[in-house]
């Protein structure tokens, strides 16, 4: 496969566990889940409320 697919998934995974800690959430957690479901992972974090402390 092409390394730019690979290196793009790997840049959405860490979005993704940025905009997880932003809601008060593991960043570690969302950052294995989205290596597996990718744009689903970062729909799921968008529609998700922010956690209260």
């Amino acid at each position: 496969m092409d390394n730019q697919f690979f290196v793009g998934w790997g840049t959405l995974a860490l979005i993704n566990a940025g905009l997880a800690q932003g809601k008060n959430r593991s960043g570690m957690n969302w950052f294995l889940l989205s290596l597996l479901l990718g744009p689903l992972a970062t729909f799921m974090i968008v529609v998700s409320d922010k956690l209260t402390e």
